[in-house]
């Protein structure tokens, strides 16, 4: 039976593991940049399998949070480069998020002040950190026809700008009520063209970014991650989810992507918010990616899913942050250092490159 700590070939990628490092959002990128405390965080949890970074904007437009990074600029390729170097001279491999907010975000971030973009008009409500504090979200507009090509062609340009830096993988942010997202839910989606409507028609963004995506750097180098139930940021429930999210995996299932990143619930909550059947959303894969798991995961949990053949890889959020030697700890069974939420966003070092190894 396979093993939580068996190597496994993802894609492109030799995985020394199958632990992997969540995305999670830190806000220390001053300017937008990573910085050399960055190059640290990440050279510190090397030994996870795979580490997905933070979201990374794709475009200006893309940012919604105080003090992310992008990829998208000289600079920005330049930094994360000093970040890659470091998790590969540990031995690791690391992929990129790429993301879009869509409309959550704010005015202040966008350029020259502009409305943020989305499917809809409609705000998600709820607010965002900004350099004033936390805000509410501001009222978004509904992206034109002619202007989805320009997205398509952002998160592509990402995914190359992620290539020159040395990242080995990429993971297209579609979770969590952000622009992917907001485009497949119509709880979000009040379009009636070729992108709103039909579950075809809701789904048609995404799968184009992939597919734009697996053309221009490898599919297998690209990863899709995907929440079908999560409430957060303002994203209601789908009318149907089992059948939009059974449909894109069977859309995805040609290109062989190298992984698909499930949420199993809310992010960060209950598991069982809502009704939803991801083995049949797997099967509609047909085995063309490996199936990543994610959310509240113990080790107790992720040694019995990969056993029994439920996922292929586990992704670790909150635990890879208190504990950047989690890999060891969780092969030995050892406690694990908690977590400190006062730190969790902004600040310094603390709470941040400061955690204690065993």
């Amino acid at each position: 039976m396979p093993n939580l700590f068996d190597p496994l070939q993802l894609g492109e990628l030799a995985l020394a593991n199958r632990i992997v490092m969540a995305p999670l959002t830190r806000s220390r990128s001053k300017g937008l940049v990573p910085g050399e405390m960055a190059v640290d965080y990440y050279r510190q949890r090397a030994t996870a399998g795979l580490i997905i970074s933070e979201g990374a904007q794709v475009c200006a437009e893309g940012q919604g949070y105080l003090d992310t990074p992008g990829i998208h600029t000289p600079e920005q390729i330049k930094a994360w480069r000093r970040v890659t170097d470091a998790v590969h001279a540990e031995g690791g491999k690391i992929a990129v998020q790429l993301w879009h907010v869509g409309r959550i975000s704010h005015t202040s971030f966008q350029p020259g002040g502009a409305a943020p973009v989305s499917s809809t008009a409609i705000s998600a409500g709820g607010k965002t950190y900004t350099a004033e504090g936390f805000v509410p979200v501001s009222a978004p507009r509904a992206l034109s026809l002619a202007e989805i090509p320009g997205v398509i062609r952002a998160f592509v340009r990402a995914a190359e700008c992620a290539m020159e830096a040395g990242f080995d993988a990429v993971e297209v942010h579609g979770a969590n009520g952000y622009l992917l997202d907001q485009f497949m839910r119509d709880s979000i989606n009040d379009r009636s063209d070729d992108y709103g409507g039909s579950i075809a028609h809701r789904a048609r963004l995404t799968l184009e970014v992939m597919s734009g995506i697996a053309t221009a750097i490898g599919s297998g180098r690209t990863g899709l991650r995907l929440s079908p139930v999560t409430p957060v940021n303002g994203a209601g429930q789908d009318s149907d989810p089992q059948a939009l999210f059974n449909h894109i995996a069977q859309q995805l299932a040609p290109l062989k992507l190298a992984f698909v990143h499930v949420i199993e619930g809310q992010t960060g909550g209950a598991r069982d918010i809502a009704p939803f059947d991801y083995a049949a959303m797997r099967q509609h894969l047909g085995g063309a990616s490996a199936w990543m798991v994610n959310n509240g995961y113990t080790r107790e949990m992720a040694l019995k899913a990969v056993a029994e053949g439920r996922a292929d890889l586990v992704a670790f959020g909150r635990d890879f942050i208190a504990n950047p030697d989690l890999v060891r700890r969780l092969r030995l069974n050892a406690q694990l250092n908690p977590l400190d939420r006062a730190t969790l966003y902004g600040g310094d070092a603390k709470g941040y490159i400061d955690y204690p190894t065993l």
